[in-house]
């Protein structure tokens, strides 16, 4: 049904990985891998959602990336067809513009796994913003045997090596409180959240 309402499989695909991933940008092989759909099918698909404003491009590193555009007048209503959380948008003092959006996507189920976690997110080489420092941050009472099998599978189906750095909550809230310069780094980096249960990136 929604294949025939959006004109195509791939084209729906890729609203999907767009939709689920914000803040996160892909370049064509990578894409192809993880819609598992031909490259030219896709390159035709990304030229129309391009063209009409739904994605953006940017070349970095001799590679050309895509990703949601965020400014989109139809976002929310895109979201809440192909991204399955709930958008939140941080609150701008009066003439300030706001930079960024806060989507909250629901629960991996791997993510379920891994124990009680409290927080999720990529950085890094997920959204080409190493001012954080790492790739993947995860907070709460986590299994670290199931934590190292979940990243090394992550690595093979991202194909790079993954930096990640996981503390519990109490760790995370008190180096946040005391302004910890790791802590701050990431909060400032651009950032995909995967989970936030408590909204713990708005607490202080």
């Amino acid at each position: 049904m929604v294949e025939q309402l959006f004109g195509s499989k791939t084209r729906v695909k890729l609203l999907q990985l767009f939709y689920t991933n914000p803040n996160r940008s892909f370049y064509v092989r990578e894409i192809t891998r993880q819609i598992d759909e031909q490259i030219n099918s896709v390159r035709r698909e990304l030229a129309n959602l391009l063209s009409v404003g739904i994605i953006v491009s940017d070349n970095a590193n001799n590679r050309l990336y895509y990703e949601v555009n965020q400014k989109y007048e139809h976002y929310d209503a895109f979201h809440s067809i192909f991204g399955g959380g709930v958008v939140k948008r941080k609150k701008a003092k009066k003439g300030e513009e706001v930079k960024e959006e806060v989507v909250v996507a629901e629960p991996a189920d791997e993510l379920k796994a891994l124990g009680n976690v409290e927080l999720a997110l990529y950085s890094g080489q997920f959204t080409r913003d190493e001012t954080a420092g790492i790739d993947f941050l995860l907070v709460g009472d986590v299994n670290m045997k199931a934590l190292e099998n979940y990243v090394s599978e992550l690595e093979k189906k991202e194909g790079k090596d993954i930096r990640y750095a996981v503390m519990t909550t109490d760790n995370f809230t008190y180096r946040r409180q005391i302004n910890d310069r790791f802590i701050i780094k990431v909060l400032e980096a651009k950032k995909q959240i995967l989970v936030d249960k408590h909204n713990l990136l708005e607490g202080k």
